[in-house]
């Protein structure tokens, strides 16, 4: 088993229209306005842009995420990261039940050197840190979509 490679997937469900939830995540230069864990967004140019993330656990991670597919009529939104973390992830958003459905899929290789040095005995605080980031980003995405 490769310790520095993570599979994750989320799922938040929202009680907000597809389209709204769609809008908000296409414009990750927002983020850090409702995702605190979203430290800064410096756009690169139309596709890209440079993301610093911190969570719970005292590290922080730089990466670039560029972006390969953006589908509003299928509700995808899909970069390749580089950096801190080497790999991709995609937003895909849906009508589910009385709101939405934001799935988010991540397949990642930790790049960071301290990370890969403590992945064996992190990987369960690095797996809990991840989810911490993930609730707080659909708690703040709700509170975000509830005031516009």
């Amino acid at each position: 088993m490769d310790w520095t490679h993570y599979r994750f997937r989320t799922l938040w469900s929202l009680p907000v229209r597809p389209a709204a939830v769609y809008a908000a995540l296409e414009r990750p230069e927002d983020y850090p306005r409702w995702w605190p864990q979203v430290r800064t967004v410096t756009r690169l140019d139309d596709s890209s842009g440079v993301l610093a993330i911190r969570s719970v656990l005292p590290y922080a991670m730089t990466f670039t995420a560029r972006q390969t597919r953006r589908d509003p009529a299928t509700g995808i939104l899909e970069a390749a990261l580089s950096g801190d973390i080497e790999g991709w992830a995609r937003w895909t958003v849906s009508a589910g039940g009385p709101g939405a459905l934001a799935r988010y899929d991540q397949v990642v290789d930790v790049t960071k050197p301290l990370l890969r040095k403590l992945a064996v005995p992190g990987r369960p605080l690095f797996l809990a840190n991840h989810r911490l980031m993930m609730d707080a980003g659909r708690r703040g995405l709700l509170r975000h979509l509830e005031a516009v």
